[in-house]
């Protein structure tokens, strides 16, 4: 493993930093304009374009030594969710904790979190980058998504995998969703993470269970996962973007 950048992975980021400045400027809603949104689409289009071209379906994450591990792994985002359905499976030690997986599948399950850590593991050190400027190093060890996806066998229609989270986001009680497609669901790195740094994962960090999909930023690691779908298309959820911060103008694809 190597601690240096390719040069392919410096330009990505670097491709990324540029559009991270115009998403927070999107965040402002005077800047929701149909101008700006479909600057913002191209924008999106090419850096998927670009990431594509890039790289291949396999290519790998930088991965890190335990040397690299940073001090401390801050939260991103909610750092204790405001439900009273999830503190109460938090004060019981997530016991009762259920992820239900359904969709376009032929076999729908509820996993308990015994059931996911019996299944193969993968354990990698990874950069975490949000798009609000900070990286930290951490060790996370859960199971493949492919894994589990090989469970509840997706049908040939399957292209997105939805993951709905116990995170009140706003007033109205909207919850935390995300979503990534079939490709970056079947890559090793696409992992759901039950344990940080070698003990079980804290609930700042999105305990019982949290994603990561390596090769993209920060917001699309959803955290406290409940609920995985797989669907065709995004199109009868909320505002049809694929994910929370998605439908108030940020990017989906958010390749590194």
């Amino acid at each position: 493993m190597s601690n240096a950048d390719s040069p392919r992975r410096r330009f990505l980021r670097q491709l990324v930093a540029v559009g991270g400045g115009i998403l927070l400027g999107a965040c402002d809603s005077a800047s929701r304009s149909p101008r700006v949104t479909k600057v913002l689409e191209t924008g999106e289009r090419l850096n998927r374009n670009v990431q594509h071209a890039l790289t291949s379906r396999t290519t790998m994450a930088q991965e890190f030594t335990e040397a690299d591990l940073s001090p401390q792994f801050r939260s991103n985002g909610t750092d204790y969710p405001d439900s009273a359905e999830y503190r109460a499976l938090a004060t019981n030690g997530f016991v009762d904790w259920r992820l239900r997986v359904d969709g376009v599948v032929e076999r729908p399950v509820q996993l308990t979190l015994d059931q996911l850590r019996a299944m193969r593991s993968r354990t990698q050190i990874t950069r975490h980058d949000c798009v609000e400027g900070w990286s930290a190093i951490g060790k996370w060890t859960g199971t493949p998504l492919s894994e589990v996806l090989a469970l509840v066998r997706p049908r040939a229609d399957a292209r997105y995998v939805m993951f709905y989270c116990a995170d009140p986001m706003d007033d109205s009680g909207t919850k935390y969703y995300e979503s990534i497609d079939m490709e970056d669901a079947m890559h090793p790195q696409t992992i759901l993470a039950y344990a940080l740094n070698d003990a079980a994962l804290p609930i700042p960090n999105g305990a019982p269970l949290r994603l990561r999909v390596e090769r993209q930023l920060g917001y699309k690691m959803a955290k406290y996962l409940m609920h995985i779908e797989l669907v065709t298309s995004f199109a009868r959820i909320n505002g049809g973007k694929g994910g929370y911060w998605e439908d108030d103008g940020y990017e989906w694809y958010a390749g590194i």
